[in-house]
């Protein structure tokens, strides 16, 4: 056989004495699936390094990351997206200033990006929200978290609703509100532009509202399957919110609320 194949008789018996040796890296392998099980697989290599030494099983962190690799132990966190921007292109004084109280309608917005999960991905919603009534005058929804969704969002407002010179729009230091697009498209509209601080949530506590708001009433209770459901899921419950669900405050929905000024 090995003159057939053209292999050496000492190669083939080195072959055979190979295969005897057990894989060295197995006990390890064995280590790392049993913490996978215990994290629900949420753990990269570095957690894992540090849950082994705590067993009294120390490996070099790349060594882990090899075995990982080679038995397909990985995390299967979805893994966060960066972007990378060389600077800020713009920044907007905090006109808002936490003061979420509006006169009449169009007068003060809030807008921001929240993610929602679903079994091909996340989608994401970009609002707008008058703080007048609370209701929100303009949405859209994209696979990708880019400029365009946010610009979008706000074609769609100034379609739909009477845009004045003292209309603040207030937004976080998300890289698309900081954008070129984003100054150009506000500025044409005529619309002042305003900015929560760094590492200020609450600056912009009426937008996040909104998402618990919404994740709360109507995404967590449901498992979306595909991007199509959670588009019909999010366009009927916006239009439950804004026109049947009623608020605390004023006992009126938003609509009625917002048509009252207009009588």
């Amino acid at each position: 056989m090995c003159g057939i194949f053209n292999v050496s008789r000492s190669g083939y018996y080195d072959y055979v004495k190979r295969m005897e040796i057990p894989d060295r890296d197995l006990p390890l392998a064995k280590a790392i699936e049993e913490c996978q099980q215990e994290c629900k697989s949420t753990y990269g290599y570095r957690r894992v390094s540090i849950w082994l030494d705590k067993r009294g099983i120390h490996h070099n962190p790349k060594t882990i990351l090899r075995v990982m690799q080679k038995y397909n132990l990985l995390s299967v966190v979805r893994r966060k997206r960066y972007y990378h921007y060389s600077s800020v292109l713009h920044k907007y004084p905090n006109l808002l200033n936490r003061d979420f109280h509006a006169d009449k309608p169009n007068q003060k917005w809030v807008t921001d990006i929240s993610y929602i999960p679903t079994k091909q991905g996340f989608i994401y919603l970009s609002v707008i929200r008058d703080l007048y009534d609370n209701s929100i005058v303009a949405y859209k929804t994209a696979t990708q978290q880019t400029i365009n969704l946010v610009l979008n969002t706000i074609k769609v407002a100034k379609r739909k609703e009477k845009v004045t010179a003292e209309l603040q729009l207030h937004s976080d230091q998300g890289f698309q509100y900081t954008s070129h697009a984003y100054f150009n498209l506000t500025q044409s509209y005529g619309i002042k532009q305003s900015m929560s601080r760094r590492g200020n949530p609450y600056d912009n506590a009426l937008a996040e509202n909104f998402f618990s708001i919404l994740k709360t009433e109507c995404i967590h209770r449901i498992k979306l399957n595909s991007f199509e459901e959670a588009r019909k899921v999010i366009d009927e419950y916006i239009y439950f919110y804004n026109n049947q669900r009623i608020q605390l405050k004023t006992k009126l929905t938003p609509i009625e609320y917002r048509r009252q000024y207009a009588a």
